[in-house]
């Protein structure tokens, strides 16, 4: 596979490979002496506090949306141990690492205000009026009904 020089994450944001740094360990579970003797799970993490590649804002944005990802130095940490090989896993960490930020970066549309339109208010008052008669039929019968 041809490594990357950087990760595109949205349209004029792009996150030198650079930036990343991984870390492997052993997993966890069943898999025999080869879980006991390879470093398969990976560990990536990413300085998000001091990222030069992420505008102030985009910083800001990031370290709110993925808290619980970030430790309080601003770094943030993921670790994938999902399969037996550590390149496989090192390809998925970067995977979810791309995903994350790109939702994290997303800024949301900002609401324009509207009002409801004639139509719509008059379907409302005709809908209140038919169920408070419903309502009113429900009650007791006058003293002079039979």
């Amino acid at each position: 596979m041809v490594e990357q020089q950087a990760l595109r994450i949205r349209h004029g944001v792009e996150i030198p490979v650079g930036e990343l740094t991984f870390h492997f360990t052993r997993s966890s579970g069943p898999g025999g002496q080869h879980v006991n003797k390879a470093a398969t799970q990976a560990e990536l993490c990413f300085d998000v506090a001091r990222s030069p590649s992420l505008s102030e804002e985009q910083k800001r944005r990031a370290l709110s949306k993925l808290h619980s990802y970030v430790s309080r130095e601003g770094l943030l940490r993921l670790s994938c141990q999902s399969t037996r090989s550590q390149q496989q896993n090192r390809e998925e960490a970067v995977e979810r690492f791309v995903a994350l930020m790109r939702a994290a970066l997303e800024v949301p549309k900002a609401r324009r205000r509207t009002r409801p339109s004639r139509a719509s208010r008059e379907r409302r008052i005709v809908g209140k009026q038919r169920r408070s008669a419903l309502k009113r039929l429900r009650g007791r019968p006058a003293d002079g009904d039979p």
